[in-house]
């Protein structure tokens, strides 16, 4: 992001006068400023200053300067200010919407202390800072405030996040608090977040971290849990002040710190995760920036001054202007600022979540906005202002937008359909289709409200062409699927989303109800639909019909009108609704009834007056009737009664409107006593329930204002006597027995016996009500009676009575139920068994009569079988014994595996002929295996193989065959079965049968006999594949032979046979099928040939149409031409291509010729217009004659050519006479002069030459001497012959260039040096200086060329040539000559002669001799070489500098190949000299030295002493150098320190008696780590501390090479945990190793160690310590500071028992001296003698009491 200056809005003064603080409105509208005087200026977006007002002291008594203004901001609706000031209040300003506006406080909030600063983060919540240390919250609806958090620090800054959801606070301690009203799901901490080193004024929380900066100078970037992530450090920068304020930009992206005289800008970059920071804004006198404020939309900043200036400036990182009409301004990576440039209207695009916005595009008649970030899309409409940001992956922008929906925008991607509400940031839902034509889809976003309805989304789509899906998208679920016939092409939801239209690809429009599920075809053939805008009236056209549907709640009643075009659209407005109809170029208007379509809006709307009004002023038609119907039915479950009254009038439903109206008097009523609404009134409610037929709500409603007797008059209006009665004996009603009489008398006269018996019978009386039911002819209900009372069953002539009734009615089975239980059972019986209640009988008779059981039994199964109940009569004949009969129930109730059952239990000649019945189901069923085994138990296995055969089974009925016939048998009967099928015309299963038996040539024969060659072929192809072909091409010639060309084609071009069809369809005279094939099947001109065939079998007129149609006439002339029939080809060309004739006559000519007619062939050509053919042909036969005669008739100009070709013959014969005069005749000198030319005969063209072209004579001549030189000596003497000639002439010019013409041709190079000296020679005595300079300029080279390097210099000296004199020689390398040459005749030259031979030797390799010449040179040739070893060598022999330079050098190398090894044997060898150019040499051959691996054992001793003595040495010599006590100096010094406990550990190691001075020199040389591999350093002390038992350092020092080693393979030591080495001298800042020094084995041999040691908790984890208190490796005593001197031998500090060296600081403790002195006396160590050689060395001599081992 930059800032670019626009303009200043208010100008500073001369002298301190700070703007005290800034704010912008959160509209963009209104910007603030607070001045120093208390003042606030109000400013419009453009910076004109439209209003200001002055601030009020808490307490106007201490005068209106007692207070400053600290904070300001704006309510988020931008009405109002708060104004926080230093007298301890807060003011809340209502300003208004407008400019102008008049000025009011509406909140005050009086504090405890200064408030310092505010700000207004969210609806009535305002948010601020005290002097005290407290953060507070004011709420402006309740006008109380409340402290959020409290801290003992004057709070300096406070800012919010973007959301407005979380709070900092800044303290003057350096702290910073965090608070969260709502964390938005980030799960950051609360409370203290950092301590910033200063207080921090500069507070700015942006999107990715927070900013915080002060007087100290710096920027310091904070993590979201506090940190640091970068620091920015200006206070090196003289030109920098402290950082006074800051703000983020409203996205989160940038932030702006205001210092002295500049604003530096940071920008977020997503990419690398960090702060960047841009180019700062420097203004010279600006002074300090006092505050900053940042316009909501991100476009403007405003900076405030210490003059009391307040600068505008633009933000942006880009512009650009689209299509001319819309400027793009990215105030950010997430924001983008679109402006229409007609309108100057502005829309802020901004990413929610931070994420960069790639590209904006603005579609769908540049009204929409579309961009991409990474994860979201953003969409948003311009006219509207509404905007959404949904979730999105990157598909690589191939999604299709649909903009036809105001509400909604329809993204496809990828075969899915998303769809997004404009303004809403979630995606309304997607689904999967296919579909995306727009005429597909209809969305519906509460288009019109309903009543009961908030929010009404829904979607209707293809899910494929026959199947619409509707979606309710507000639940996400499906609320309909109509699966469709046919193609469905057009679909749309009414507005309410309750109907959808669609129409199919047969034009068929259907109407489907989504609440009830059902759909209904209204139209066909619909050209046009669509529904009326604002209603739910349907227009669609039917061919020269206009439908219209005015309620499409009865879709039967359509209105159709004529027209005679096509529907266009339907446009409303005005009062008026028009269908337009083009009627040919011409657009007429079709009106609708547009109070039918006001009446659907006013009932859609719920303004039924409105409905009712519109209807009255309509005739009574079946619509307007349905309109009142539904009106009605409204109006009553809105309670309008008036205008249900008026509906059923309207309708003719007089009872009803009667009793509406009585109800509407009743609430008129109500509603003029008591006033309110009278329909809540309990009389109406009732009365509406009685209407809607629910008299049990009616009684309810009548009961709970107990209105007893309005109930029961209600339900005795309505006859209801039961429910009156009920409702009278809950309530006790006194009039309840008169109530029952009145009923009963009512039944009586109206004849109701049966309801007067049953109330008698309630009542108690039983015998009246058995005398009523018997009246009533119901002697079933009196039997019921007298069985429920045994006073009645006491009554024998009652009984008889009813029984007697009972059997006069044929209810028997209630009548033995009524003799049963008289004790009667034998009438019982007989009674059960006459109304065949068998049950009943049977239980009777097991009881009564026992040997009655089984006949009742059979009895009973052959009623039920009368009563087709076969499957319940089973067990019945089971009962009664009766197989037979229990069988055929089973087979007739289809109770197969019954009937199976029963039959197993039969005898076998009973049941075999029931089996094929029951096997015939199982076969219908196909479950042939339990059919076959019913068959074979029956004896009827012929069946079953006939079975098996009709079911196409031929191996199931082959297997059984074979299994019960003689294979001839089943053959025969396969073969006579196939027969019959054959008859029957079943071919395929014939086939199956003739294969089974494997007879595949008789199914072949019967396809062949009955012409079904394709089956035939098939089987071929299967059985005898290698006659496949023959048998195509003998179909091929039978089908052909019976004109079934087509066919014969197929098989003969399955035989590969093309040829024969188009031979067949050529005879046939199908010449267009002859082509066709030809062209599919043939070669590239097959179909050429027979086009051309065609055409000749037409001739004429006919042919060439057919070529011409075919584009082959050209092909098929040539073609003629080609064949010779050149009678065709004319006729075509004569016909149709005339300018072909001249080409045809040519190849008739040519044919002729040919043939050897060469008269007609002469004839031919010249008719081709070819005569020089014809003179040609003549040539080639060498027919002179005829041919002059034909040229000079025909064609003059092939006359030459003629006298040219009989000259040629000549010449062939030798006649050369004879071949010139004709050559000349024909004007051709030229030509007799290449001939001489070339036959050699050179005097002859000479004078031909001279005769006819003397101006080619001198070119002649030169080019006989090129001749000459070319036939080599012969040609070469005749020169020298000439020369010589010349020179006798005295001609020595033209002698010398004859001599310089010799050239080396074969012949002796004697002679032709000779020839060159000679020219050279007479060049100087006889030629001009000039020319003779010439002449030996031109033969030195090429002397030199054929080696005659010493002849060529002698002439150059001739002439004072000496550098080219010079030259010669050191080519010939006769570099002594050269030299003398130099010397003697120009000095000049010496060096340059010296130049070339180093060049020389270089170039050659030759270094040993170059060595003699130029010594550096030949050990730069050495290095190039790779001569390692020669070029040390040589340059020992050179001065110690060189030397050293080389050794430097091969160093170098040896270290990049990993040699460190040999690079420190070098300097081994050749000492170490102090040049500090060679530092980093031994700096890093130390490194590789004790990074190396196996350097921790005895072996290695070698290596360490070799280091050791190079770093002595080296020391040694920068003692002597200018680098003396220099900190490299110090750094050698320590290192060979190391060297010197590295190689005494390796000496201590070969001897076992001094295992712990090794322990304790590794234990040393931890203090060094800085220097050494801290992991390695760490590994061997732990190591060799556990091999002497030392457990307790063993497990501290190697649990720190398991951190050492974690940190290296994380890459960073913050995790390290130093506690183990506090107070000790081991270093805790060490380099960090860049790769694993220990091997993965080892180290998981140490981590199993180490885990087991802390496990078994025996070990304390600490350092063991001395009598200092102190760790006792360590040299410095923690508790005083005190340094101790490190012991040679071991390291150790030495506290006692110290022995002094000669040289300073280097001492040793006696014990280990001793100790070691002895180690050497018993082990005769060579490797330890020479440590001590080394401490002589080192410490000017050893003690006196030191022995010696010599």
């Amino acid at each position: 992001m930059q800032l670019k200056h626009l303009r200043t809005l208010l100008s500073p003064q001369d002298g301190a006068a700070k703007v005290m603080c800034m704010a912008w409105s959160q509209n963009n509208a209104k910007f603030a400023v607070c001045t120093v005087d208390r003042v606030v200026l109000l400013y419009d977006e453009h910076g004109e200053r439209r209003d200001k007002f002055s601030t009020k002291p808490a307490d106007t008594k201490y005068g209106r300067k007692s207070y400053m203004v600290k904070g300001m901001a704006f309510s988020p609706d931008s009405t109002k200010i708060a104004i926080g000031q230093t007298d301890n209040i807060i003011y809340v300003y209502k300003i208004g919407e407008d400019w102008g506006d008049k000025k009011v406080i509406c909140n005050k909030f009086i504090q405890t202390s200064a408030v310092t600063c505010l700000q207004w983060p969210a609806e009535h919540i305002i948010v601020f800072g005290l002097a005290e240390g407290k953060v507070r919250l004011a709420n402006t609806k309740t006008n109380k405030s409340s402290t959020i958090y409290g801290t003992d620090s004057y709070v300096v800054s406070l800012t919010t996040n973007c959301s407005g959801k979380g709070i900092l606070s800044g303290h003057a301690d350096g702290t910073i608090v965090r608070y969260f009203f709502d964390d938005e799901g980030s799960g950051e901490s609360q409370g203290k977040l950092v301590n910033h080193p200063c207080p921090p004024y500069a507070l700015a929380w942006a999107t990715n971290s927070i900013v915080a900066a002060g007087c100290d100078r710096r920027i310091v970037a904070y993590g979201k849990e506090g940190n640091v992530l970068q620091t920015f450090d200006y206070s090196r920068d003289p030109q920098e002040r402290e950082f006074t304020t800051a703000a983020a930009s409203p996205g989160g992206q940038s932030v702006v710190l205001g210092s002295y005289d500049r604003l530096r800008v940071l920008n977020w970059s997503p990419r690398r995760s960090i702060w960047e920071e841009a180019k700062p804004k420097e203004i010279a006198n600006l002074y300090t920036i006092t505050a900053l404020a940042w316009k909501r939309d991100g476009s403007r900043l405003c900076a405030g001054t210490l003059c009391g200036g307040v600068e505008q400036f633009d933000c942006c990182l880009r512009r650009s202007i689209y299509k001319n009409k819309f400027e793009l301004t990215y105030v950010g990576p997430s924001q983008v600022i679109v402006k229409n440039l007609s309108s100057g209207t502005r829309v802020v695009l901004k990413s929610h979540y931070g994420y960069e916005v790639e590209e904006v595009k603005i579609l769908g008649k540049e009204r929409y906005l579309v961009a991409h970030t990474s994860d979201t899309l953003l969409l948003g409409d311009l006219n509207t202002n509404r905007l959404s940001e949904v979730a999105w992956q990157g598909s690589g922008g191939n999604e299709k937008y649909f903009f036809e929906n105001e509400n909604v925008c329809m993204i496809f991607n990828a075969g899915e359909l998303t769809l997004v509400e404009y303004g809403s940031n979630d995606s309304l839902g997607s689904v999967r289709t296919e579909f995306m034509n727009p005429h597909l889809i209809s969305v519906r976003i509460n288009e019109r409200r309903q009543r009961g309805m908030e929010e009404n989304k829904k979607l209707a789509y293809l899910v494929d062409i026959k199947t619409i899906a509707i979606v309710d998208l507000i639940g996400g679920y499906n609320i309909g699927t109509i699966s469709h016939e046919s193609r469905v092409d057009w679909l749309e939801l009414n507005e309410t989303g309750r109907k959808l239209l669609f129409r199919d690809r047969k034009l068929r429009l259907h109407l489907y109800d989504i609440e009830s599920c059902s759909k209904t075809m209204i139209l066909n053939f619909c050209s046009y639909v669509q529904w009326v805008p604002g209603s739910d009236v349907l227009v669609a056209q039917n061919r020269n019909s206009l439908c219209v549907w005015y309620n499409i709640e009865a879709p039967e009643r359509v209105t159709m009108s004529p027209i005679r075009g096509d529907v266009v659209g339907v446009e409303r407005g005005g009062g008026k609704t028009e269908v337009m109809v083009t009627e040919g170029v011409t657009a007429v208007a079709y009106t609708l009834d547009e109070g039918l379509i006001e009446f659907g809006t006013a009932i859609d709307d719920g303004n039924y007056a409105r409905a009712t009004a519109f209807l009255e002023t309509l005739e009574m038609t079946p619509e307007t009737e349905a309109m009142w119907k539904t009106l009605s039915k409204l109006a009553l479950e809105a309670r309008q009664l008036h205008i249900a009254e008026r509906c059923f009038s309207a309708l003719g439903h007089v009872a009803k409107a009667r009793f509406l109206h009585e109800t509407n008097e009743i609430a008129d009523q109500v509603s003029r006593e008591y006033g309110g609404e009278g329909t809540d009134f309990y009389q109406v409610r009732a009365r509406l329930a009685m209407l809607e037929k629910n008299y049990k709500l009616a009684e309810m409603i009548f009961l709970e204002q107990n209105a007893v007797e309005e109930a029961m008059d209600m339900y005795q209006e309505l006859h209801r006597w039961d429910e009156c009665i009920a409702v009278a004996e809950a309530k006790g009603h006194p009039a309840l027995e008169k109530l029952r009489r009145s009923y009963y008398q009512w039944l009586m006269d109206t004849q109701q016996e049966e309801r007067a018996g049953e109330l008698q019978e309630s009542q108690g009386d039983g015998l009246a009500a058995i005398s009523l039911y018997l009246k009533a002819g119901l002697p079933a209900r009196a039997a019921r009676l007298v069985l429920t009372r045994e006073d009645l069953l006491a009554n024998t002539e009652l009984v008889e009575h009813i029984t007697a009734a009972l059997i006069k009615g044929e209810l028997y089975e209630r009548a033995g139920d009524l003799f049963e239980k008289i004790r009667n059972p034998q009438r019982a019986l007989e009674c059960y068994c006459k109304g065949s209640a068998f049950m009943k009988a049977v239980e009777l008779a097991r009881l009564a009569f026992p040997a009655e059981v089984v006949r009742l039994e059979e009895a009973w199964g052959d009623h039920l079988v009368q009563q087709k109940q076969l499957d319940a009569a089973i067990n019945h004949y089971i009962e009664a014994r009766c197989s037979i009969k229990a069988i055929e129930a089973a087979l007739g109730a289809r109770q197969w595996k019954k009937a199976i059952y029963i039959l197993d239990l039969q005898d076998r000649n009973t049941a075999s002929k029931y089996y094929p019945r029951v096997a015939q189901h199982y076969a219908s069923l196909q479950e042939y295996e339990i059919a076959e085994e019913l068959y074979v138990k029956g004896d009827r296995t012929k069946d079953a193989i006939d079975m098996y055969t009709q079911a196409g089974r031929w191996e199931q009925a082959h297997k059984l065959a074979t299994k019960c016939m003689r294979p001839e048998d089943v053959s025969v009967l396969y073969i006579t079965q196939a027969q019959e099928m054959e008859k029957q015309g079943k071919y395929r299963e014939a086939e199956r049968l003739y294969v089974t038996v494997e007879e595949p040539d008789l199914a072949i024969t019967m396809f062949k006999k009955h012409k079904l060659y394709d089956d035939m072929i098939r089987l071929v192809g299967k059985h005898h594949p290698d006659l496949l072909s023959d048998t195509h091409l003998h179909l091929g010639k039978e089908l052909e032979a019976e004109g079934r060309l087509q066919e014969a084609e197929y098989h003969y071009l399955e035989a590969q046979e093309w040829k024969a069809t188009v031979n067949m369809y050529r005879s046939n005279g199908l010449w267009e099928e002859a082509y066709r094939v030809a062209k599919a099947h043939g070669g590239a001109n097959a179909h050429k040939h027979v086009a051309y065939l065609w055409a000749k079998s037409l001739g004429g007129e006919a042919a060439v149409r057919l070529l011409n149609k075919l584009g082959l006439l050209e092909a098929a002339i040539d073609h003629a031409a080609d064949n010779c029939s050149f009678e065709f080809a004319f006729e075509l060309s004569r016909l149709a291509l005339k300018h072909k004739t001249p080409e045809i006559h040519l190849r008739y000519a040519m044919y002729l010729e040919d043939e050897g007619k060469f008269e007609e062939a002469e004839a031919e050509f010249i008719r081709a217009g070819k005569p020089k053919e014809a003179v040609l042909m003549f040539v080639h036969n060498q027919d002179w004659e005829a041919a002059q005669r034909v040229a000079e008739a025909h064609d003059p100009d092939s006359v030459a050519e003629v006298l040219v070709g009989q000259a040629r013959a000549a010449l062939e014969e030798k006649d050369f006479q004879k071949a010139e005069g004709l050559l000349l005749r024909a004007q051709r000198p030229g030509l007799a002069l290449n001939y001489y030319k070339e036959a050699g005969l050179w005097s002859d063209a000479l004078r031909i030459c001279k005769d006819y072209v003397p101006g080619q004579l001198e070119a002649l001549q030169e080019e006989y001497e090129r001749e000459a030189t070319k036939k080599g000596a012969r040609g070469m003497e005749g020169l020298v012959e000439q020369a010589r000639q010349w020179e006798q002439a005295g001609e020595y010019g033209r002698a010398v260039d004859c001599y310089l013409k010799v050239r080396d041709a074969g012949s002796s190079s004697g002679l032709v040096e000779k020839c060159w000296m000679k020219a050279a020679e007479l060049s100087i005595k006889f030629l001009p200086p000039q020319r003779s300079l010439e002449v030996v300029r031109a033969v030195g080279p090429q002397l030199m060329g054929i080696g005659k390097h010493c002849a060529a210099a002698e002439l150059y000296l001739n002439l004072d040539l000496v550098k080219e004199a010079i030259d010669a020689f050191m080519e010939a390398e006769e570099w002594n000559k050269a030299k003398r040459v130099a010397k003697e005749l120009d000095p000049r030259y010496e060096d340059y002669v010296d130049q070339h031979y180093k060049d020389f030797l270089k170039n050659q390799g030759k270094v040993d001799s170059l060595v003699g010449v130029d010594v550096v040179a030949a050990l730069d040739l050495y290095v190039e070489q790779g001569q390692w070893d020669k070029c040390i060598e040589t340059a020992t022999k050179q001065n110690y500098k060189i030397l050293h330079k080389y050794v430097a050098l091969y160093a170098t190398h040896l270290i990049r190949e990993g040699g460190y090894a040999q690079a420190l044997a070098l300097y081994v060898q050749h000492g170490a000299p102090a040049n500090p150019q060679n530092f980093n040499i031994y700096k890093r051959i130390f490194t590789d030295v004790v990074s190396a691996p196996g350097t921790n054992s005895a072996e290695a001793y070698h290596t360490w002493a070799d280091l050791r003595d190079v770093l002595f040495n080296l020391c040694e010599n920068l003692v002597k150098s200018s680098e003396a006590n220099s900190p490299a100096h110090e750094e050698f010094e320590t290192m060979l320190l190391i060297a010197h406990y590295y190689a005494t550990r390796s000496a201590a190691q070969s001897v076992k008696q001094l295992e712990t001075v090794a322990a304790k020199l590794s234990v040393s040389l931890l203090r060094h780590t800085q220097l050494l591999p801290a992991d390695k350093a760490f590994y061997e002390a732990g190591i060799t501390s556990k091999a002497v038992g030392w457990e307790n350092m063993a497990f501290i020092f190697l649990n720190r090479f398991l951190d050492l080693t974690d940190a290296i393979e994380e890459g960073t030591l913050d995790a390290l945990d130093h506690s183990d080495f506090q107070d000790t001298d081991i270093p805790f800042e060490v380099p960090l190793p860049a790769k694993q020094h220990i091997p993965e084995a080892q180290r998981e041999e140490v981590r199993d160690w180490v885990l087991t040691v802390s496990m078994d908790q025996r070990l304390e984890q600490v350092l063991p310590r001395d009598e200092r208190g102190a760790y006792e490796a360590s040299l410095v005593a923690a508790s005083t500071g005190v340094r101790a001197l490190p012991c040679l031998i071991t390291g150790y500090p030495i506290l006692r028992n110290k022995i002094e060296f000669k040289r300073p600081g280097k001492a040793a403790n006696k014990d280990n001296w001793n100790k070691f002195l002895m180690a050497i006396k018993t082990s005769h160590s060579p490797v330890c003698q020479d440590v001590l050689k080394f401490i002589s060395q080192w410490c000017g001599g050893l003690p006196s009491t030191s022995f010696s081992f010599q």
